[in-house]
């Protein structure tokens, strides 16, 4: 009973999947960009993230499932300087990022 569980359990953190955030609060002009660079790098992340024109901060990432949690709940902290108010999460399809950047 034991190894099938543990089976079960181990092809789960092997679930790749992408996502698209939004991030709302003061998250601009505050170097989160730069620190998400770096999180989704130690990660070991591919996508991308970006400003937006409304002053939130967008982020496309792929990657196995429990590494993009990471992700998501480190966004709800932020850089040590921003101060986030929501994040949005939404399930979306590959793109095939070959590594992670900062778009412009």
């Amino acid at each position: 009973m034991f190894c099938i569980l543990q089976q079960k359990y181990n092809s789960n953190l092997s679930v790749m999947r992408a996502i698209h955030l939004v991030i709302h609060g003061k998250v601009q002009g505050v170097f989160f960009r730069k620190h998400a660079l770096e999180k989704a790098n130690d990660l070991g992340l591919k996508g991308i993230v970006r400003n937006l024109p409304n002053g939130n901060v967008e982020i496309f990432a792929e990657g196995y499932d429990f590494r993009l949690k990471e992700l998501i709940e480190w966004c709800h902290i932020g850089s040590p300087n921003s101060k986030v108010e929501r994040v949005i999460v939404h399930d979306i399809a590959f793109f095939g990022y070959e590594q992670f950047l900062i778009a412009i």
